[in-house]
């Protein structure tokens, strides 16, 4: 099991979850988020969708131990693929919130940035330390972040391969709240619409 689908009255919950708790994005993961994303996109009436983790990590981001053995063509195809996921959740037909605990890494990042809006724990980290291992994001992450934070700020974090706190990332503008609970603030803000 890669995820739960938590139906609640004014949204829905989707939480990473699984054998590992770091809630790597593997392929079969990103195939499942994607294929429930679509899904959930398609009823009739879809309620906002809330994606969240466990309390250390939103996601640790994309399975390096994937990513290592891959060939020209097929990282082409993990970069579509991952997209393909990216780009379900930015088209979702409504509220889209990341609700963030712990850490929210490559991958991981890239998914919360393509949510509408994006709620943080104090504790919540964030980052793309591709630059550290030498690799860059291929799921949108480059488009995304700089629309968010600036060129000059999204580079640095590319980069420099920078971890954020949370209070640093609401400072910038990567996230929009910190909240102690941040599903229930997620929640919370699926009423108030």
């Amino acid at each position: 099991m890669y995820f739960e689908i938590d139906p609640r009255e004014t949204a829905t919950v989707l939480r990473l979850c699984g054998g590992e708790p770091t809630n790597t994005l593997s392929r079969a993961r990103v195939l499942a988020l994607t294929e429930a994303v679509r899904s959930l996109a398609h009823e009739s009436n879809p309620r906002p969708l809330i994606l969240t983790g466990n309390e250390k990590f939103f996601s640790a981001g994309a399975d390096l131990n994937e990513i290592a053995v891959l060939t020209g063509p097929e990282a082409y195809a993990f970069s579509a693929m991952g997209q393909a996921l990216m780009n379900a959740v930015a088209g979702f037909p409504a509220l889209t919130i990341a609700a963030v605990q712990g850490y929210c890494m490559g991958g991981g990042l890239d998914l919360a940035l393509a949510c509408r809006v994006r709620i943080a724990a104090p504790h919540a980290v964030f980052g793309h330390r591709g630059a550290a291992l030498g690799l860059i994001t291929g799921w949108g992450g480059t488009q995304r972040l700089p629309r968010l934070v600036g060129k000059a700020r999204a580079l640095e974090m590319f980069l420099a391969a920078e971890k954020l706190h949370a209070p640093k990332a609401l400072e910038i503008g990567l996230i929009d709240e910190i909240a102690g609970d941040p599903l229930a603030a997620a929640l919370a803000r699926c009423v108030a619409r």
